[in-house]
C-alpha cells in the first residue's frame, strides 16, 4: 500500500503538469502501477481489510465519545470505495494491456532512449497534441485504476490515525527497544527538522533497532551520527 501511495502521488503530480516530458513521466508511472498492483490477491486483500475496518468502526457507535456524524461519513466512504473495487471484474490494468499502442511505448521505454521520435513516430505525434488533450487521455487510462488508490488511501489513513506516539532519545545516534510481544504494522519516526541525518530502522518480533545515519550522496561512505537525538516513534496497528 505504501508503494501504491507513492506511485499514485507521482502519477497525479505529472498528469497535472503540461509539458510532454512530464506526461511521458506520467505514462511511465502508469506502467509501474500496472505492474505493482497486478498481484491477483491484491483486490481481495484490500476488500477484506476494508470490511474488517468497517466492522471495527461500526462497533464504535455505542461509544459516547465518538462523533457519530463523522463515523457514519467514514463508513459511507468505505462502502463507496469497496463498491468501486468490486466493479473491477477484469484483471487489474487489463485495459492497458489490450492497448497495443501503449504496450509498444512500455516495451520501448525500458530501452535507454528507446522512445525517441524516430522509434515511435505515433508517440511523438501524440506528444505534439495540446496539454489538455494529453491530460484527458492519461486520465482516461488511469481512471479504471483509481479504486485501488482510494482503497490504499483510506486504509493507510486509518492505520496512521491508530498510532500511539512515544518520545525517545537515540544516545549517540542509536536506539533499541525490546518488542515485548507487541505486534505493529507500521512504525513512524518523527525527528527534528533540519537534522542532517536520517533514521535507519529494522525490527523483528524481539526488538526494534534504530540508528541515525548521515547519508552521503558523494564518494564518502554513510556514517552513524554521534550526537544524542530526541525523536518520536509512533506504533500503528489496526
Amino acid at each position: 500500500m505504501l508503494r501504491l501511495e507513492q506511485l499514485y502521488l507521482r502519477l497525479n503530480f505529472f498528469i497535472a503538469r503540461e509539458h510532454p516530458f512530464e506526461h511521458h513521466s506520467a505514462l511511465l508511472v502508469l506502467f509501474e502501477i500496472m505492474e505493482v498492483a497486478s498481484r491477483a490477491e491484491l483486490k481481495s486483500d484490500l476488500l477484506q481489510e476494508l470490511e474488517r475496518q468497517k466492522q471495527t468502526l461500526e462497533g464504535l457507535h455505542s461509544n459516547p465519545a465518538i462523533d457519530v456524524v463523522a463515523l457514519d461519513a467514514a463508513l459511507e466512504h468505505i462502502d463507496q470505495v469497496a463498491g468501486r473495487l468490486l466493479k473491477l471484474t477484469s484483471k487489474f490494468g487489463q485495459h492497458l494491456r489490450e492497448n497495443e499502442w501503449l504496450m509498444a511505448i512500455k516495451q520501448r521505454a525500458v530501452i535507454p532512449g528507446g522512445t525517441c521520435s524516430f522509434d515511435l513516430p505515433s508517440y511523438a505525434l501524440w506528444q505534439s497534441k495540446s496539454a489538455a488533450e494529453r491530460q484527458a487521455d492519461i486520465q482516461r487510462w488511469a481512471e479504471p485504476l483509481m479504486p485501488t488508490s482510494d482503497a490504499a488511501d483510506i486504509l493507510l489513513r486509518l492505520l496512521r490515525d491508530s498510532g500511539k506516539t512515544h518520545q525517545y532519545q537515540a544516545r549517540r545516534g542509536t536506539f533499541q527497544q525490546m518488542s515485548g510481544g507487541r505486534v505493529v504494522q507500521l512504525i513512524r519516526v518523527d525527528y527534528p527538522e533540519g537534522l542532517e541525518a536520517l533514521p535507519e530502522l529494522s525490527a523483528n518480533k524481539y526488538a526494534i533497532n534504530l540508528r541515525f545515519i548521515h547519508a552521503s550522496t558523494g564518494e564518502a561512505r554513510a556514517r552513524q551520527s554521534e550526537q544524542d537525538i530526541d525523536f518520536a516513534m509512533t506504533f500503528c496497528k489496526f
